[in-house]
Parts: C-alpha cells; sequence; structure tokens
C-alpha cells in the first residue's frame, strides 16, 4: 500500500479500474470494478459518492475484486422518483452482484452506506463474509429513538419541494454545513473535496434523492425492526467510528444488529473519516478484510 496519501483532491482509482453502467431493479446504477480475487463492494453516504473510496481501491485490488457504485440517485447514478428505502436499494446492490457475476463479498459501508449495508446483510447474509461499518446509526435499532431527538439531527426530516427550492443553485452552501460541523478539523475535506461533490449534488435531481435517502427513514425503521427480529447477523463485524461524532455510539448500535463485532475508534476524528484520517481507515480496513 502507497503510505504516501494525498490529502488534497479526490483520490484517484487505480487505472485498471474501468466504470459501467448496470441497469437493475428498475433504476441504473454507475458502477466502477476491477481486480480479480474475493470480491468487496464498498458503499458510501450522504455528502460523497463512490469517489471516496479511491485510495482503499488502491491498496486491496492487487488481491481483491473491487466494487464501487453509486447508491440510486447519487453520484453518477440514475435519479429515480422512488425507491430510496434502504432494502430496495440493497436489491440494487444484489443486482448489481449478479449483473457481474458475483455470489460472495465483503462489505465496506459509511453513513447511508451503512443502512443499505445492514439490508443486504440481513436480507442476504449467506451472501456477506464480513462487514466494515462507518460512523452512521441504524433505523429503528439499537437508541435510534434517542438519536433521532438530537436537534443537531434536523436533516433527517429536511425534504420536500420547497426545500429542492431552497437549496437549488446553493448546493455547496448546504453540503458545506456537513462537511464543517461533522469534522474533527474541516480543512481536511480541503477545497478540491468540496468543488468535485459539489458539482455531482447540483446534477438535476440529486438533491432531491438525497433528501428521500432521509425522509425514508420511517420505513427502514420498520423494516429493520422486521429483519432484527430474524435474528442478529453472525457475520464478523468491524465498528469504526470518528471521535468527535458518531463514534462512542458506533459500537453499541452495531452490537444490537449483530454477535460478532469489533470496535475502534479513530482519535482526532469526525464523520469524514475516509477523508479525515485516510491512512488509518485503510489500514483498519485491509487488515480486517485479511484476516484468516
Amino acid at each position: 500500500m502507497n503510505e504516501q496519501i494525498d490529502m488534497n483532491g479526490i483520490y484517484p482509482f487505480p487505472s485498471s479500474m474501468k466504470t459501467q453502467t448496470i441497469d437493475v431493479n428498475g433504476t441504473s446504477i454507475h458502477v466502477r470494478v476491477g481486480g480479480q480475487g474475493p470480491a468487496v463492494i464498498m458503499l458510501h453516504g450522504f455528502g460523497t459518492t463512490g469517489d471516496m473510496w479511491g485510495h482503499l481501491a488502491h491498496a486491496l485490488i492487487d488481491d481483491h475484486m473491487i466494487i464501487v457504485p453509486d447508491l440510486r440517485g447519487l453520484g453518477l447514478s440514475a435519479k429515480p422518483e422512488s425507491g430510496y428505502d434502504k432494502k430496495t436499494q440493497a436489491t440494487d446492490i444484489v443486482g448489481v452482484l449478479d449483473a457481474l457475476g458475483v455470489r460472495t463479498v465483503e462489505l465496506v459501508t459509511h453513513d447511508i452506506g451503512i443502512m443499505v449495508g445492514y439490508a443486504v446483510a440481513a436480507t442476504c447474509p449467506e451472501r456477506v463474509n464480513r462487514w466494515v461499518a462507518i460512523d452512521a446509526p441504524l433505523p429503528g435499532i439499537g437508541p435510534w429513538d434517542h438519536i433521532i431527538q438530537d436537534p443537531a439531527m434536523w436533516h433527517f426530516g429536511f425534504g420536500g419541494q420547497d426545500m429542492e427550492r431552497l437549496v437549488a443553485g446553493r448546493e455547496r452552501i448546504y453540503l458545506d454545513r456537513f462537511w464543517n460541523e461533522l469534522s474533527y478539523d474541516p480543512a481536511r475535506f480541503d477545497e478540491k473535496k468540496r468543488q468535485h461533490y459539489a458539482e455531482l449534488y447540483a446534477l438535476p435531481g440529486a438533491m432531491r434523492a438525497s433528501f428521500e435517502q432521509f425522509l425514508a427513514f420511517t420505513q427502514d425503521s420498520l423494516d429493520n425492526t422486521c429483519l432484527l427480529s430474524q435474528g442478529k447477523l453472525q457475520m464478523p463485524v468491524l465498528a469504526i467510528g470518528g471521535e468527535v461524532t458518531f463514534g462512542p455510539m458506533i459500537g453499541q448500535v452495531i452490537r444490537c444488529a449483530a454477535d460478532n463485532v469489533e470496535e475502534v475508534i479513530l482519535p482526532e476524528c469526525g464523520h469524514w473519516i475516509t477523508e479525515e484520517q485516510p491512512l488509518a481507515t485503510t489500514r483498519l480496513v485491509v487488515d480486517f478484510l485479511r484476516r484468516l
């Protein structure tokens, strides 16, 4: 693994990785694919796209097949009117795996990606060997009712046509709030990264889709309660949190959903864990995935 990770701008994917569009589950998913070996799929969240995983792809591509989709509605994936509940998006992801001929996979997930990842692992546990869950809660599981009462989570209910009009043309202003307030040091989410992601979130339909990701939490809570009633996950799980954001609660949440959980809190780190601590995050994930 290259020890010198450039913190300025988006870290590029290996040149051997290719992009393609996979039509699945009534939508089109933009996917980056490359490498050979055990498959690893990396799911991003709100405020970024699959572009966040470039450094991890470099670290794993020599002995893994790397699959990096943009979630439904985000990045360069299509932006349909509906389907933003996480069970539907889990079906998107399973469809991507099927289209690529992949039966089993290692899950690496952040933010909204955690929620989609849980739905994949809970509905298709036989297809998930390991799961990395980074810095986010799970709707309906563990201390969820306490989490949604936090005023800082106001954006969970922010959406609709009026909100879309307020944010249209001001996407960067809206996104800066999250990049600044959820960082240990906002400067680590540098200007080139901000410009890159702001342009993607300014694409037609992207902010509407972003709001829908959160507005679906009510349905996600119902779905997760049902999934959890069938039993906890049994595959190994690595729960990683940033010290100054969700970190102290990450283990509590994931242990409510899985039996075999290892917890790590990264110091001097906020929510944007691959942007703020890329080398430490990469080492943790690589070590976890390469264990026998």
